[in-house]
């Protein structure tokens, strides 16, 4: 029997979670080691095969190209590994973690048809709204709210645009126009605390003082609170979208468009091809989305 030649199988686990997670310290919190360890691993493992697999600043690391390529081997090997453990049977587990409104108002709907096209996938959504932590919690994509350039180590996929505006229950809306909807109690998501101030602005609208303002910890709640008649409350077309089509919801004067858009974070050093089709399919489902609707009224 031949004696496989391999290096060490810490520092090839070490280089494989840093190139999946994008960082020696996403690294470290899966590994449940210092990033300094992960680091000395990595280094060990250069020098065990004689090649230089990272280079850059601590905070912006690169790969060369022997470390591309060995990137992508053990990724498709750990893969393998994996599926051959006893219950991967179950299908690839894919972690999207993704804001609680979005996943619940837009990205679950429609996950049936990503689930139908990919049976050898089983996705799993974690409910976060901050910074995208690759490799905790074994998060493999990201759906965050973005513009500009992708941040280090990280790629971004825009898939979809946002516009705001405000929602209100069919019973509180009178019909007539101007300002007063606006005098009703005015509900806010504490995640978008400047929702109705960046609105009148974008709007050209004086904000009249309204006879109550009411804050929630999560979108959900403030639309429920909205369809149920609490007052009147400011939200992204994603999020009301099925509120409004279902009549629970109208939005008199439409809504605005934001810079961000709705974004599928990946770490960028190495691949993930079920996060890599996720993303595709989110641009395609993105490209399918219906745009926000005319005003049903101006704005006297």
């Amino acid at each position: 029997m031949v004696r496989r030649r391999l290096p060490s199988l810490k520092g090839l686990q070490a280089f494989e979670t840093f190139a999946r997670a994008g960082s020696m310290v996403r690294a470290a919190d899966e590994l449940c080691v210092t990033h300094g360890a992960v680091s000395r691993q990595i280094k060990a493992l250069e020098r065990q095969l004689g090649a230089k697999l990272v280079t850059g600043p601590r905070h912006d690391l690169t790969f060369t190209p022997a470390g591309r390529e060995l990137a992508a081997r053990l990724a498709a090997a750990f893969d393998q590994i994996a599926a051959g453990l006893p219950g991967a049977e179950a299908g690839e587990e894919l972690v999207v973690s993704s804001p609680g409104t979005f996943a619940m108002k837009w990205l679950i709907p429609r996950l049936a048809g990503f689930i139908e096209a990919n049976p050898d996938i089983q996705v799993r959504i974690i409910e976060d709204g901050g910074a995208a932590e690759f490799g905790r919690g074994g998060i493999q994509a990201a759906i965050r709210l973005h513009r500009g350039a992708a941040p280090p180590g990280v790629t971004a996929t825009p898939f979809l645009g946002h516009a705001f505006g405000p929602v209100l229950s069919p019973g509180l809306f009178d019909g007539s126009g101007g300002t007063g909807a606006l005098l009703l109690p005015r509900l806010q998501s504490e995640t978008f605390a400047e929702g109705w101030a960046r609105w009148a602005v974008d709007a050209g609208v004086d904000l009249p003082r309204p006879s109550a303002e009411r804050s929630f910890e999560h979108n959900s709640y403030m639309l429920e609170a909205a369809a149920a008649g609490l007052g009147i409350a400011i939200t992204a077309w994603a999020f009301a979208q099925s509120d409004i089509e279902t009549g629970r919801l109208v939005a008199p004067w439409g809504f605005l468009p934001l810079t961000t858009r709705f974004t599928c974070l990946r770490p960028a050093l190495a691949s993930h091809p079920a996060a890599d089709r996720f993303a595709r399919w989110l641009v395609a489902e993105g490209r399918r989305a219906k745009p926000p609707p005319a005003p049903l009224i101006p704005f006297a």
